[in-house]
């Protein structure tokens, strides 16, 4: 694809690994921002969930996600792959749209939020074994060092005494663990495609396919939505939702792993409880804890851990590498 020649904040997107500070520091805040954007769906959610389905609102991400990122590929450097990488393209629809977002909607109809969030600190554990089972990424002592501290700190956030096993929270108890397996292999597959094909192509090819089978499984219930029925501020709410946490955040993933790792783009999503309260103590007037300071320290100690390498490279003036 080819624009008009004029520089834009397209230009450093679409660069291989840029050596530069201002590039490691734009990588952080890059997965900074949609770790806020999971999070915000989390105290968005409160709302929207009260009058719109879940499946429904599923497919309405995907509706809405599927042609955005395709536009932006045609538009942004993508190209259509050939025939040889749409299996692999499918399989990244399958884990990373399909069953995650899915499985999570589904599973917390069937257990509780505190259930929900717990089980989703599972994601950099299922990453580093993923990773590790395939040989995609190298495992030092620092990355390991780094993703059992962050699990640590989102469990202190989270206080996992208060997780249930009844047999009413079993099944969505389940269903939430295997999304969080198939989230956490999405990511580390994404690293190899990555390689040859724009990272622009990859995740809009993955929404593609994936959004297949969101709508096979939850047109029914979009088809039966009025939307006369729900209220200004609804409707404000699934436009977040839809814009941040759905096509925004998944761009900004898959130019972050095409830029670092899996490994790190998975462990900064033990930030989102400790943001979910950070946002639920503005809006929603909840108050926070020391717990929660606590937790704060062990994820960011974390979080410095699996990127040291990287950082310390960029430094020195070296471009970052995937193994720390």
């Amino acid at each position: 694809m080819e624009d008009n020649g004029k520089p834009s904040l397209h230009d450093d997107l679409t660069q291989a690994e840029d050596p530069s500070r201002q590039s490691f520091v734009n990588l952080h805040l890059a997965l900074l921002a949609v770790q806020v954007s999971f999070s915000g769906f989390h105290v968005v959610g409160k709302l929207v969930l009260d009058d719109v389905p879940p499946l429904a609102l599923a497919c309405l991400r995907v509706l809405f996600a599927t042609p955005v990122l395709l536009l932006f590929a045609a538009r942004r450097g993508g190209r259509v792959p050939e025939l040889r990488w749409l299996p692999r393209l499918a399989l990244l629809g399958f884990l990373g749209v399909f069953l995650n977002q899915v499985l999570f909607i589904v599973g917390l109809s069937y257990t509780t939020p505190t259930n929900a969030a717990i089980l989703m600190s599972s994601i950099p554990a299922f990453a580093v074994g993923v990773a590790a089972l395939l040989g995609l990424e190298r495992i030092g002592p620092y990355r390991l060092a780094g993703v059992i501290l962050a699990i640590c700190g989102a469990l202190v956030l989270l206080d996992p005494t208060r997780f249930s096993l009844g047999d009413s929270t079993l099944l969505g108890n389940l269903l939430i663990l295997i999304n969080c397996l198939s989230y956490a292999t999405f990511l580390v597959l994404h690293r190899p495609i990555l390689r040859h094909l724009p990272w622009q192509t990859v995740i809009a090819g993955a929404f593609v396919f994936g959004s297949f089978g969101v709508l096979a499984v939850g047109g029914s219930t979009l088809g039966k939505l009025d939307p006369s029925s729900l209220s200004t501020a609804t409707w404000a709410g699934v436009l977040y939702i839809l814009v941040f946490p759905t096509a925004l955040s998944y761009l900004l993933n898959s130019w972050a792993i095409r830029r670092s790792s899996s490994l790190l783009v998975a462990a900064y999503t033990t930030l989102q409880p400790l943001l979910t309260a950070l946002l639920s103590s503005l809006f929603l007037s909840e108050v926070l804890t020391w717990r929660q300071a606590i937790g704060f320290a062990l994820i960011a100690s974390g979080l410095w851990c699996v990127s040291w390498r990287a950082g310390r490279r960029t430094r020195q003036g070296a471009a970052p590498e995937n193994s720390a």
